[in-house]
């Protein structure tokens, strides 16, 4: 028994070791790795940013956002999870299509078009696809942005009003010029005349003035959103989605004004491949015109705006700072960040009338100017263009700036009267910005210059004229004597009466008085007039 029974252990044996060796392996398996793997939980809590809905669109930019943040939350060893929704729809491509008109013909109808209307037809397709694509980026901006902060609570709606304005307002109006574009449309797929169709539409683009004059709020107001750790997390994982083709949120807020830029290229160019015998000629130089002054008043309300916006950000710290000629400008020529002579960062500001320096300050959250010391007038103001390491008026710069062993790219602003203010020695980043700065200057002071010019020269005028007017009037006091009699009483001047005082400044009611009430005058009284009207001008 013992012999029959031995054999048989062993194999029993070995396949309870092998059965061990199994379990040990899978409890291994089994065993939570210490590996620090990052929470999947916080990786997609953006995935349903935009709620399952039928519009297409939409449905597109969810799925976009939940691709790619599981692609940011996959880790080893974990397998992926299949979405619950269909299957998602292609990823849009990172940069758009750019297919010529001519590459949408075939062979036969490209040889029934010359050359110059091949061209024409490509800057009219050109117009029409940038319109669909401004179309699409304004749609995206309010899907991808704007509705998904607002429902995640990202933002306020009143702030998303205030960065975003009215956006949804202008696709219509876009919307509106393709389905004229596609009606002139032709079989061959060439568009007969546009000249007509856009000096009717290009008006409308006047809406865009509120949109323009309100970006520089808006920049601002979304750069101080971008401190807060949710605002810039959202916008970071949507500038990392294919939708996004690497823009900012920016870049799509400021694509209408971009394209408003292009119209007059767009339409310029249509015109050079129009014949000159072509019903669209003159309209389109019409439209030419249209468009220039659309964007001229739209470039004076955000220059106001921008002014406006300004003048609202500075802070006094003494009531003598405080210029009425500032409140007034409607213009802002230049601004931006220089040092003074002691490296102190300074933002200066040149308005048409006024230049105020300021240092950037910080109260409650809110971002203002402090004004630096006295704001000079333009028209008191003395400008000096100094060498790099030159200073002409007296003093040193080795040693005040930090940066380098001399000054460079420094200029010097004062009062023409240095007991209203100090003066102050600026320093830009670069030659480039130097220059500018007294360019801008040199054509303050010119243009105010003029301006003073222009008002002396009136002031002139007006004392020369009723300089004049009271000549004409001693000429004709002698006449009227001598056809009165002649009486002791006459050498005495009457008393002013209202008729009398008035002729002084007027010719016309001169000719009216009668001899009786003028007085006659003297030649040492004619020479006394005279040398006051001289003495009036001198002073003028």
């Amino acid at each position: 028994m013992v012999a029959y029974d031995e054999p048989c252990v062993v194999p029993i044996k070995r396949t309870l070791q092998k059965i061990d060796y199994q379990n040990q392996t899978c409890k291994e398996l089994e065993e939570p790795c210490t590996k620090r793997v990052r929470p999947l939980g916080r990786v997609t809590s953006l995935a349903n940013l935009i709620s399952p809905v039928k519009n297409g669109a939409v449905r597109r930019f969810g799925q976009t956002l939940q691709a790619s943040f599981r692609g940011d939350g996959r880790s080893p060893g974990v397998p992926q999870q299949k979405p619950c929704s269909k299957a998602a729809a292609p990823t849009p491509p990172k940069r758009r299509n750019s297919t010529l008109w001519s590459e949408t013909l075939d062979v036969h109808q490209k040889g029934t078009f010359s050359t110059k209307e091949i061209k024409r037809q490509e800057a009219i397709f050109e117009l029409s696809r940038g319109e669909q694509d401004l179309i699409e980026d304004l749609k995206l901006a309010r899907k991808a942005y704007h509705d998904p902060m607002l429902k995640l609570s990202i933002m306020s709606e009143e702030e998303l009003t205030a960065i975003f304005g009215d956006l949804d307002a202008y696709i219509p109006l876009h919307e509106d010029l393709l389905a004229h574009l596609a009606k002139a449309t032709g079989q061959d797929g060439t568009v007969g005349q546009i000249g007509k169709i856009v000096v009717d539409w290009l008006p409308r683009l006047n809406a865009y003035r509120a949109y323009c004059s309100n970006q520089l709020a808006a920049k601002a107001l979304l750069d101080q959103k971008k401190q807060d750790p949710r605002v810039q997390d959202f916008l970071q994982r949507c500038l990392e989605s294919p939708f996004s083709r690497k823009l900012d949120l920016w870049s799509f807020l400021d694509i209408p004004r971009s394209r408003l830029v292009k119209y007059p290229l767009l339409l310029k160019e249509i015109l050079r491949h129009t014949p000159p015998d072509h019903p669209d000629t003159a309209s389109l130089e019409q439209a030419i015109s249209i468009i220039q002054a659309v964007l001229a008043d739209i470039n004076m309300k955000k220059g106001e705006s921008e002014c406006q916006y300004y003048i609202d950000k500075l802070e006094y710290l003494d009531d003598r700072q405080k210029d009425p000629r500032i409140e007034q400008c409607k213009s802002l020529l230049c601004h931006g960040e220089l040092r003074n002579k002691s490296g102190t960062k300074l933002h200066v500001f040149l308005f048409t009338e006024v230049l105020v320096l300021t240092r950037p300050v910080t109260r409650n959250d809110r971002h203002c100017f402090q004004v630096y010391r006295q704001p000079i007038p333009v028209q008191d103001l003395v400008l000096e263009d100094l060498q790099d390491g030159d200073v002409r008026m007296g003093g040193s710069f080795r040693g005040a700036f930090s940066n380098a062993d001399k000054a460079k790219n420094i200029f010097r602003v004062r009062f023409q009267d240095s007991s209203q203010g100090q003066s102050h020695t600026l320093q830009v980043n670069d030659i480039f910005h130097k220059q500018q700065w007294l360019n801008c200057l040199r054509t303050a002071m010119l243009t105010q210059k003029d301006s003073t010019n222009e008002v002396c020269t009136k002031r002139r005028s007006s004392t020369v004229s009723t300089i004049i007017h009271m000549e004409e009037t001693d000429e004709n006091c002698p006449r009227a004597a001598a056809s009165a009699p002649s009486s002791p009483s006459s050498e005495e001047p009457p008393s002013p009466t209202p008729s009398a005082t008035s002729t002084l400044s007027s010719s016309s009611s001169s000719s009216s008085i009668s001899g009786p009430f003028m007085p006659r005058k003297s030649k040492k009284d004619k020479r006394s007039i005279c040398s006051l009207g001289k003495r009036k001008e001198t002073m003028v």
